[in-house]
């Protein structure tokens, strides 16, 4: 599985990484943030195109975890 390391970055740049490495890995991804709206709005983003998501917190990280 795709992992994208997107901490300390702001909305809407882990979006963005977010949307091109699903175009390039369809089956699933993993995206790490640290903070917790760059979190909300990947995980927006994932199940608004369906994705099933799995959210896993670890120290001051989010790991979402897109599935089809």
């Amino acid at each position: 599985m795709k992992q994208i390391d997107a901490r300390g970055m702001s909305c809407p740049q882990p979006v963005l990484m977010a949307k091109k490495a699903l175009s390039d890995n369809p089956e699933g991804i993993e995206v790490i943030v640290d903070n917790v709206t760059a979190k909300n709005n990947v995980l927006r983003f994932m199940t608004n195109l369906g994705y099933g998501v799995n959210i896993e917190e670890y120290q001051e990280d989010f790991i979402l975890r897109a599935h089809k």
